[in-house]
């Protein structure tokens, strides 16, 4: 199966997933998977909790790019694959996986999504959600207090020591292999029409090819 790869970068709480599950909300739910970048973070089960929370989450040598490049290739060969589950609470991955059948679009979100080279080059349409720092930081401290059980103290603590320098380094300079640079990200929704419309032509033209 000929598939297209959609990927969508931007800095932590920039709106990534909001504009990947709008996307996907107007497509057929049988055409259409998003894949998270964040489920490939390499497990290390020989390290103890305490040194897991200190590792540096923000660096590309975090994320088994690999299996995803791996996975991605079979989609596009039409082969099912099986997506990774991490538990960000414990920082493991977890021993269940999801069963992804291939689909004519494919959405893969992550802030690393665009610096990896054979990552990039298995990408047909890049967007990069571009959200002003102020409103990524309380999002992504909403996020970790809510969802991963976090103290503010060590959501701060991470912010200083590895997000914010990771950022400046890695997720803002890939913001020159964009196709198309979404501010505000799922408010904007001129850009998003744009990139609907495309993915809409897409499945169109998959169902008529059968």
């Amino acid at each position: 199966m000929a598939c297209t790869v959609v990927g969508i970068a931007g800095g932590t709480g920039s709106g990534k997933t909001t504009v990947a599950q709008r996307i996907a909300a107007t497509l057929p739910p049988e055409s259409v998977c998003i894949i998270e970048y964040d489920a490939y973070y390499r497990d290390r089960p020989d390290l103890s909790f305490d040194e897991r929370a200190q590792l540096n989450f923000d660096h590309p040598d975090a994320l088994e790019t690999e299996l995803l490049v791996d996975h991605l290739e079979k989609l596009r060969s039409g082969v099912p694959v099986e997506v990774p589950s991490y538990d960000f609470v414990h920082h493991r991955r977890q021993a269940e996986h999801r069963h992804q059948k291939p689909t004519p679009v494919v959405i893969v979100e992550g802030i690393l999504v665009f610096v990896d080279s054979r990552l990039r080059r298995l990408l047909d349409i890049r967007l990069f959600v571009d959200t002003d720092t102020d409103l990524r930081v309380f999002r992504r401290i909403r996020r970790d207090l809510e969802q991963r059980g976090r103290t503010f103290e060590s959501i701060r603590d991470q912010y200083y020591r590895t997000v914010r320098p990771m950022h400046q380094q890695f997720v803002e300079p890939s913001k020159k292999w964009a196709d198309l640079i979404i501010p505000e990200g799922g408010n904007n929704q001129i850009a998003l029409d744009l990139v609907c419309a495309k993915l809409q032509s897409v499945v169109r033209e998959a169902a008529e090819r059968g």
